[in-house]
């Protein structure tokens, strides 16, 4: 992760600084600051030691293991790494590199001097790269176990919530604690809560109990309310954890030895009015607050099998594409707040997406291209949860087939050109879908894109089965559900720009709470329930002057005096 400046222009509501103006996401392993990783396989252990000095920006100090947005980009890269470059390692133990401390959660005067949007963003970013530490657990065969080796508050114990498996040492003084509501009149991150009934199943007196409880639970008492799954004096620890960790690998589906890949620095161009990365292009259009994200379709001859695939490594186009998407996205998040509009747009052959793709069906026992599969996943995804608005744009010369087509399924509205090239330089539009378009890469819900655009439709969902491996054009496509208009040459540039228009026009926050409502239709699931409430309440309540105002808990937390609270109930 690149240096970043701090910009000290004041929040005019509250008087705070605000976010760096610049953040990159892409790190390299010989940069960590504030993580340690080791291997002895089939074994990986991540050592948090934070770096005090070493975060964002230079208004706050990480003590205690404390952390803000650098320290989880690390380890983001750190869970990317070891699903891709490290086949051997079949268990992950993360753990504390301090004394008696495993984490002590956010950092409280990064979260004071951040503005709105950044603590918000913080959040998402971080519980997303806890869905990816569960996702490695779930589907990669890379089972994450906690070793807490001291007090977990916070961002600490939702760290450890993330794992499968928690291990509390027992030494009478290290305690977990969701300590928010009771000092700071925020949430713990949203995911704490969400985690502690929906996944651990602790029961819900004992969770209102738990979260109010500033001084946290210990030992024996942790264990028998379901805090954590074990429990080990100071002496038995690491043998315990190591016994854990050496069960869990022993199911591991991984194989023990095998070729990998390296996941090469991002090549990306910073440019005034966009970003531009070998297979994605973004431009901005400040006056529409728009950002156009095109999507380039390989070239040359597809990587087909396994070792193809070892053998061109990162640079592979159905890797690269979804890594250079996933920053893009990350980018724009973070340092285009103003941009509420996403257009997506992609260039390329048709052919070629679904001839790059089929190795994704083909060898889906593979470890290597299953990791792919759920790369895009995770990408797609993360275009799911950002709150922008999605607008595609189906236009002759693009290639939205397989795995691109995913982008149109993911939009809150898509346009198709109706018609040829006005240019005459390509064929009209189409669409394609693959059989990966039907459950391969599956949204929070736990439902295709799709099956989530059809629900309730059984009928309707048949009949755009059955358009599966079609070249569709406007008019198909219109018809089979899978586009919401199809203007014709005349009226495409008009239509498009009173869209554009139009949605720069409305409230922001009014966009944002419609569209989170209407793309996650179906079921709920742990991941819907912490983004909804992470997109809602966390939102509202870090507005809130009981948390942000200048007598506001996270602005009075350790200066000794008591935040004031307006009691009245919303």
């Amino acid at each position: 992760m690149e240096d970043v400046q701090i910009d000290v222009s004041p929040d005019t509501e509250h008087g705070v600084v605000a976010a760096p103006p610049t953040i990159t996401f892409d790190v390299d392993p010989s940069a960590y600051r504030h993580w340690a990783l080791s291997i002895d396989a089939p074994i990986a252990t991540v050592t948090m030691r934070v770096t005090p000095d070493a975060g964002l920006r230079d208004d706050y100090e990480l003590k205690l293991n404390s952390y803000d947005l650098s320290v989880d980009i690390e380890l983001h890269d750190i869970v990317q790494r070891l699903r891709f470059e490290h086949p051997e390692v079949h268990a992950v133990v993360v753990t504390g590199g301090i004394d008696k401390v495993f984490c002590a959660g956010a950092n409280i005067q990064m979260l004071a001097g951040s503005t709105h949007g950044h603590k918000v963003n913080f959040c998402k970013f971080t519980n997303e790269t806890r869905n990816s530490i569960e996702d490695a657990t779930a589907n990669s065969g890379q089972a994450w176990i906690a070793a807490v080796n001291g007090t977990a508050a916070g961002g600490g114990y939702e760290l450890a919530l993330a794992c499968d498996e928690i291990v509390l040492i027992d030494d009478r003084a290290s305690a977990i604690s969701l300590p928010e509501v009771p000092l700071l009149a925020v949430l713990p991150g949203t995911g704490g809560l969400t985690r502690l009934v929906d996944k651990r199943f602790v029961r819900r007196d004992i969770a209102d109990v738990f979260a109010t409880r500033a001084e946290g639970v210990k030992g024996q008492q942790a264990l028998d309310w379901g805090l954590v799954d074990a429990i080990a004096t100071r002496g038995r620890f690491d043998d315990v954890v190591r016994e854990r960790a050496l069960a869990r690998a022993q199911a591991s589906p991984r194989p023990d030895e095998a070729d990998a890949i390296t996941l090469d620095p991002l090549d990306v161009q910073l440019r005034d009015d966009g970003l531009h990365y070998r297979w994605v292009d973004v431009e901005i259009e400040r006056s529409l607050g728009a950002a156009h994200v095109t999507v380039h379709g390989p070239t040359g001859e597809p990587v087909s099998t396994p070792n193809e695939l070892l053998a061109a490594g990162s640079e592979a186009w159905i890797i690269a594409t979804a890594r250079q998407l996933d920053d893009a996205m990350l980018r724009l998040r973070f340092n285009e707040p103003e941009l509420g509009t996403w257009v997506l747009h992609t260039r390329g052959d048709a052919d070629g997406v679904i001839a790059a793709e089929r190795l994704l069906r083909s060898h889906v026992d593979h470890w290597l291209v299953n990791e792919v599969a759920l790369l895009w996943t995770r990408t797609l995804k993360r275009l799911d949860l950002s709150s922008r608005s999605i607008v595609t744009l189906v236009e002759p010369g693009s290639c939205f087939a397989g795995v691109l087509a995913e982008l149109v399924l993911a939009a809150d509205r898509s346009y198709m050109l109706h018609g040829g090239d006005p240019a005459g330089d390509s064929p009209p539009a189409t669409i394609r879908l693959s059989e990966t378009n039907d459950g391969s890469f599956p949204m929070s819900n736990g439902l295709s894109r799709l099956a989530t655009r059809f629900l309730g439709h059984d009928d309707r969902l048949d009949d755009a089965r059955r358009c599966i491996c079609k070249d569709l054009l406007a008019v198909e496509a219109e018809s089979a559900g899978l586009v919401t208009f199809t203007p014709d040459d005349l009226d495409w540039d008009d239509d498009v720009r009173i869209l554009l228009e139009e949605r720069n026009s409305f409230s922001p926050d009014a966009l944002t709470a419609m569209e989170a409502n209407h793309r996650f239709a179906g079921p709920e699931t742990m991941e819907t329930k912490i983004f909804a409430r992470l997109t809602a309440w966390q939102n509202w309540v870090f507005q809130r002057p009981n948390a942000v105002g200048p007598d506001g808990a996270l602005r009075r937390y350790g200066t000794g005096s008591r935040p004031t609270y307006d009691r009245v109930r919303i």
